[in-house]
């Protein structure tokens, strides 16, 4: 299995430039700084690594459109590069995503098919044979990872002595993009993934050594939507290699992190994104940067954490 290269992060960078944010690293406290992909056009950082794939789609592939499955950030990015590319996107998402990513999905142009978590993976499969689509994977392609990792490559270039990366995880390539990116610029730096404590998997796969599968029903407790999908072998492999722990956080300390980001850093965090700075305030670092992976949350569930 051949892993993503920092020269792949790089190429990626390139793909991306005048298409995604090169977000700021911003103060916290004297020891954090945020990285806020909610900055992006789409809200999170599933931009970069979407719009990487489709452009390296030839283009009589990519004009047969395109099908993802995604628990709703992905779905937006994959919608917003269809769109910019001017190509059809068919976007299957489970029937209890937030209302405003799937809104937002829809307002890019693409369709979206509604079924239970546990078979969007499957409905997605099937449209792609039936329409002659090609599937853009949330986090299981090296051109996805390569596009995620370019947020590696911004925080070292902003932060060259950082000494610890928080990194959401939920299936992997956000986490295997930026470790890759950062390991092979900052090889002194530590690279630790954070999930919730009810959708621990891939801190359970980590610790033992091999994939560790949790039933989608248990991984949907968590408030942390967008950190509900568990990794693959490809992102495993990157995490085995590059990541040097997972930490868990809990669904009081992620409420408590969206509140303190808003208050403090006048941030609009989805609780998804705010694992990092939880898993921060529980064991503070120095020279720690937080990756604030999104920002699109229902405006009810932001009121009621806030």
């Amino acid at each position: 299995m051949r892993l993503v290269t920092i020269d792949d992060i790089r190429s990626a960078a390139e793909a991306l430039r005048g298409v995604a944010v090169r977000t700021p690293l911003l103060r916290f406290d004297d020891g954090l700084m945020l990285k806020p992909e909610s900055l992006q056009p789409v809200g999170a950082f599933k931009i970069r690594g979407a719009y990487h794939a489709l452009s390296r789609l030839a283009p009589e592939v990519r004009a047969r459109g395109v099908v993802a499955y995604s628990s709703g950030n992905h779905a937006q990015a994959v919608a917003y590069a269809a769109r910019l590319f001017g190509v059809p996107a068919t976007i299957v998402v489970p029937d209890n995503a937030p209302a405003v990513k799937v809104e937002a999905t829809r307002a890019h142009g693409a369709e979206v098919v509604q079924v239970p978590m546990a078979q969007r993976e499957q409905r997605a499969y099937e449209l792609v044979e039936e329409r002659g689509a090609t599937l853009v994977p949330p986090f299981d392609h090296p051109d996805v990872i390569a596009g995620q990792g370019t947020i590696g490559l911004e925080v070292v270039a902003d932060l060259p002595d950082v000494e610890v990366v928080l990194v959401p995880v939920s299936g992997g390539g956000l986490i295997s993009g930026v470790a890759t990116a950062v390991k092979a610029l900052r090889p002194s730096a530590k690279v630790v993934g954070v999930e919730p404590e009810l959708a621990a998997d891939a801190a359970a796969s980590l610790h033992a050594g091999e994939l560790v599968r949790w039933p989608a029903a248990n991984r949907e407790r968590t408030i942390a939507d967008g950190l509900r999908a568990q990794p693959s072998e490809l992102t495993f492999a990157h995490i085995r290699e590059y990541v040097d722990d997972i930490v868990t956080v809990s669904e009081a300390e992620i409420a408590a992190a969206v509140g303190r980001l808003a208050r403090q850093a006048r941030l609009v965090v989805e609780p998804s994104g705010a694992v990092t700075t939880a898993a921060y305030l529980k064991a503070p670092t120095a020279k720690t940067v937080a990756v604030i992976s999104g920002g699109n949350v229902d405006p009810e569930v932001f009121a009621a954490l806030t």
